[in-house]
């Protein structure tokens, strides 16, 4: 099985993307999704990324195949990997919307 996510990855690197942005039904990625306590995360490293992960925030099946292609495209070269809704592409681009992972 291919993985859209991953592709997607694959393909931002080949053609030299300055940006992956992945489309999503969430605004922003959140920590302790759906919890009381849920935390929406503007801006975060790869390292805080990989530190969230380890953490069991991001599920496979969910948002950490997201999270783990933005991780590829940003070690092999990319600049910035963005993850919002499609209501919230154009904001997102534009920087007002989604969560923002940078190197």
């Amino acid at each position: 099985m291919i993985d859209k996510d991953y592709a997607s990855s694959l393909l931002a690197r080949e053609i030299g993307a300055d940006a992956l942005v992945i489309s999503t039904g969430v605004n922003k990625v959140a920590l302790n999704y759906g919890k009381l306590w849920q935390k929406d995360i503007d801006k975060m490293t790869v390292a805080e990324a990989e530190a969230y992960m380890a953490a069991g925030h991001f599920p496979p099946g969910n948002m950490g195949p997201k999270i783990e292609a933005i991780i590829r495209y940003l070690k092999n070269g990319g600049k910035e990997g963005i993850i919002t809704s499609p209501a919230g592409l154009v904001a997102a681009v534009e920087g007002e919307e989604g969560t923002r992972i940078v190197p």
